[in-house]
C-alpha cells in the first residue's frame, strides 16, 4: 500500500507541475512537490536514505535540465526565476522523483541495466507528454537534439539514482541492525 501511495503521489505531483506550468504558473507544482516530499520524509522508514538522494537528484536536475535551457533546446513554460536555468517547478518534480527511488521504483535497484534503459526511454517520454498535452515545455527545433540530451541525462541518471538508493537503504538497514538490542 505505502509503494502505491508513493505512485500515486507522485503522479498527482507531475500532472499538478505539468499543468499548471502550461498555464504560466510555476508555484502549484512546487507547492505539490515540497507536500509530497515532507509527506514522504514524515512517513518514510528510510528517511536518511530518501533525504541523500533529494541531495543528488536537485543538483542532477538542474545540470539535466538547466543545460537544456541554457542551450535553448527547451524553453520551459513557467521559467521562474530564469529562462536560462531549470524552472523552479521542474526542480521540484526532480525532489519528488527523489521520493520514489526507495519505493515505487526499488525494482531498478542493482538492475543498471535496465535503469538506464527506464530513465533514457521514460525521461524523454515523461517530457514529450509534458510537451505536447500540456505545453509545459518547448523543443526547438530540431526536436531530437533536447530528447536525445534527455536520453543521456536520464540514461545516466537513473541507474546512478538507483545504486545509490540500494546502498544507502543496506547501510540504513545494517545500521538498524546494529542498533538492535540483544536480548539477554
Amino acid at each position: 500500500m505505502k509503494a502505491f501511495a508513493n505512485f500515486a503521489g507522485y503522479q498527482l505531483v507531475w500532472f499538478c507541475a505539468v499543468i499548471a506550468a502550461g498555464h504560466g504558473l510555476a508555484w502549484p507544482g512546487t507547492l505539490a512537490a515540497a507536500v509530497f516530499v515532507v509527506w514522504q520524509l514524515a512517513v518514510s522508514e528510510q528517511r536518511d536514505a530518501d533525504a541523500r538522494l533529494l541531495a543528488v537528484a536537485l543538483p542532477a536536475g538542474a545540470l539535466i535540465d538547466g543545460a537544456l535551457a541554457a542551450s535553448g533546446a527547451a524553453a520551459y513554460a513557467a521559467p521562474w526565476p530564469s529562462t536560462a536555468f531549470a524552472p523552479v517547478w521542474i526542480l521540484g518534480l526532480w525532489c519528488a522523483f527523489a521520493m520514489t527511488l526507495t519505493h515505487t521504483l526499488r525494482f531498478l535497484h542493482g538492475r543498471i541495466a535496465l535503469a538506464a534503459m527506464f530513465g533514457a526511454i521514460g525521461g524523454p517520454l515523461a517530457y514529450l507528454g509534458a510537451s505536447r498535452g500540456w505545453s509545459a515545455v518547448e523543443f526547438a527545433p530540431p526536436r531530437w537534439h533536447a530528447l536525445a540530451w534527455l536520453a543521456l541525462g536520464w540514461g545516466v541518471a537513473m541507474p546512478v539514482l538507483a545504486q545509490l538508493a540500494q546502498r544507502w537503504l543496506h547501510v540504513n538497514d545494517m545500521s538498524m541492525h546494529s542498533n538492535a538490542q540483544v536480548p539477554r
